[in-house]
């Protein structure tokens, strides 16, 4: 014989299923995977004499290693307090030397397939610090250059190609805070002058051009 449920019991009812869902819940929390594949170990400050490597699948810094889940890292810049890496499926992203905290990502459009090919040439040339604190980074691919500030990953400006031409990334040069990437050109025709682009923190390097203003503005209170 079932006895009636009285009314406080069946007040205990939803209490006694939220005590059991919550360990679930919890536990579901746990193992949801971090945005973009992110896991950053931390290690032994001793245990890399280098202030970033790339090794293997993993980035590797004094104090951590980061990884991303399907994904390699393909080229890295560090800089006296952060890093910004370039991984095989497009993504770039940059990090806190200090405590390996991912501090932005930006995804290149189109990229990736053209990375897994032999004129990827595995990113090199990819990223370009517009001067030597790393403050602004231009992001070099055949069809743009993306300029963004590092402190937060802002996209500052986009210098697309020439119709009927293409970066070569490869093929830049640092020169001071600028750099000289090469845009050759599918017309023979086309001068010299047209198929080297020189970029600094402002944008493309040209006389009476207008500033930006690329210093992070304070947050106000």
């Amino acid at each position: 014989m079932i006895g009636r449920t009285g009314p406080g019991a069946r007040r205990l009812l939803p209490v006694a299923a939220l005590l059991v869902a919550l360990p679930l819940a919890l536990a579901a929390h746990r193992i949801r995977p971090a945005a973009f594949g992110d896991l950053v170990t931390p290690r032994p400050a001793a245990a890399a004499p280098a202030p970033h490597l790339l090794e293997g699948r993993a980035v590797t810094a004094r104090r951590w290693t980061y990884t991303r889940t399907g994904s390699s890292p393909l080229a890295a810049r560090a800089f006296a307090d952060h890093a910004v890496v370039l991984w095989e499926d497009g993504l770039v992203t940059d990090s806190s030397l200090r405590g390996g905290r991912v501090r932005w990502h930006r995804a290149i459009p189109g990229a990736a397939g053209w990375l897994a090919r032999p004129e990827g040439r595995g990113g090199q040339g990819v990223l370009q610090p517009l001067g030597r604190d790393g403050r602004m980074i231009a992001v070099v691919t055949p069809q743009r250059i993306a300029g963004y500030r590092a402190a937060d990953g802002d996209l500052r400006w986009v210098l697309p190609a020439r119709p009927g031409c293409a970066f070569q990334p490869s093929r830049a040069v640092l020169r001071g805070s600028a750099a000289v990437v090469a845009q050759p050109c599918a017309d023979p025709r086309a001068a010299w002058t047209s198929e080297l682009i020189a970029v600094d923190g402002l944008g493309r390097v040209a006389p009476d051009r207008t500033p930006l203003g690329n210093k992070r503005l304070a947050t106000p209170r």
